[in-house]
């Protein structure tokens, strides 16, 4: 596996029948669908997956499945993050003995820590890992904005790169110009609107949401990016802001991102639209609404000559 990541990596939806159970033949499909958009990678067990809200035994099932699905055709990384300590390291094994490439280290959530606590903690974590590791920020989830020591110290443990979900762009641009020598470290965006300020600046890859849903979109708005093709960036940009506008924006709660994206799966027949407590599923009129603005995106992508 290329150790330097790059691209577009959807931070998989877990398809679920309910809480305690896999939708298997959706599971399936959702992976085909995103690999046959051209994506560089998949995420699972992330935000978007609902990591947090299932079973363990629901989570060991989703990722030695995926793995059999996607049967090495892209890297694969999994979230391992949990409140407990032990409980991080199994689910590493988990993932080794399933064929993962690599696991995702976020700050552990519900305690605050410090900056000091989590450089500990990686100094703890990491020599029992049993494979690479990516750094994840997403201080909105953790309570932790991890500043430039600790990913660098991160680094120095080995961490492949770091994916910022901070939505802070001066951030962001303070990680590129921090590694921008480093040749074996990727800085990924988890905020998908700054792809392409991501890519212009130095930046490696994004790990875009929206790709579940519309995947050769966030595929052609990288590689526009890459390119330096402005006109296309601008194009592509309003049918990303497009989704943001709509389809996350439909409901009252701050899980309509989730939700929203899951109602648009099941609308487009791919995968089931069910959500783990204690998220709950769109009612009627949201889901008409769900519909109506996937078919204008599909239009507006259909207009751009994006197939």
């Amino acid at each position: 596996m290329d150790s330097h990541l790059h691209g577009i990596i959807p931070p998989l939806v877990t398809p679920l029948m309910n809480d305690t159970e896999l939708d298997e033949q959706g599971l399936e499909k959702l992976i085909n669908y995103v690999l046959e958009g051209g994506v560089h990678g998949i995420f699972l067990l992330g935000t978007t997956g609902e990591a947090t809200s299932l079973r363990y035994e629901l989570r060991e099932k989703l990722v030695r499945e995926a793995c059999r699905i996607i049967d090495a055709r892209v890297p694969v990384m999994v979230g391992i993050t949990d409140t407990s300590f032990d409980g991080s390291i199994e689910m590493a094994h988990v993932c080794k003995e399933a064929g993962v490439n690599m696991v995702v280290v976020a700050p552990p959530y519900y305690f605050p820590i410090s900056q000091h606590e989590m450089r500990c903690y990686l100094d703890d974590l990491v020599p029992r890992l049993p494979l690479p590791f990516l750094l994840y920020n997403i201080p909105s989830h953790t309570k932790l904005h991890m500043n430039i020591k600790t990913v660098k110290h991160a680094k120095e443990l080995g961490a492949l790169g770091i994916k910022d979900s901070s939505g802070d762009m001066l951030y962001l641009l303070s990680l590129i110009d921090a590694f921008k020598d480093s040749q074996d470290f990727s800085v990924i965006t988890g905020t998908e609107i700054l792809i392409p300020e991501t890519i212009l600046q130095g930046g490696h890859a994004a790990i875009a949401g929206g790709a579940n849903l519309f995947p050769k979109l966030f595929v052609d708005y990288y590689e526009a990016s890459l390119q330096r093709d402005y006109q296309k960036i601008h194009l592509l940009r309003q049918i990303v802001m497009k989704i943001y506008n709509t389809i996350y924006n439909v409901g009252k709660f701050t899980s309509r991102f989730t939700v929203g994206t899951k109602c648009a799966l099941s609308i487009m027949n791919i995968c089931n639209s069910y959500v783990a407590h204690p998220l709950t599923e769109f009612e009627e009129n949201d889901c008409k609404s769900i519909k109506n603005y996937v078919e204008e995106i599909k239009e507006l992508i259909d207009k751009t000559e994006i197939t």
